[in-house]
């Protein structure tokens, strides 16, 4: 089992940058993914990335702002947020996936994914 820690959350304004963590035992060639979850919403798929970082996939939303880079030397994943906007607004979880993953899928679905981490707030204010 793969163990998840996000770290990196907080309060920033409109326009600011974040850059979240995501640290994990076991994680090295692991397909991660990055979701979010604002109050009353369902969990939705920010972006995920291969295991070995050579390719990356973005939610429609987000693309162009966030980008997702993995050092497996450290065991860690990183999703840096630029140009945040108040809708960005959730908690964001890292999540790992335990099966097989095939090239050229996105694994944009919460089911796609075995473990989670607990979370990490990102408030974005106006």
């Amino acid at each position: 089992q793969v163990q998840l820690v996000e770290s990196g959350g907080g309060l920033v304004q409109a326009g600011g940058s974040l850059r979240l963590s995501c640290a994990a035992s076991g994680l090295s060639n692991r397909r991660i993914g990055w979701f979010r979850q604002a109050p009353g919403k369902e969990r939705e798929f920010v972006g995920s990335v291969t295991g070995a970082g050579q390719s990356t996939y973005y939610a429609g939303s987000v693309k162009g702002r966030f980008t997702i880079a993995r050092d497996n030397a450290k065991s860690t994943v990183y999703l840096q947020m630029n140009n945040l906007k108040p809708e960005d607004t959730a908690v964001y979880y890292c999540a790992a996936r335990r099966r097989t993953s095939y090239a050229g899928n996105d694994y944009r679905e919460t089911n796609d994914y075995d473990d989670w981490g607990q979370g990490t707030q990102v408030t974005v204010s106006s």
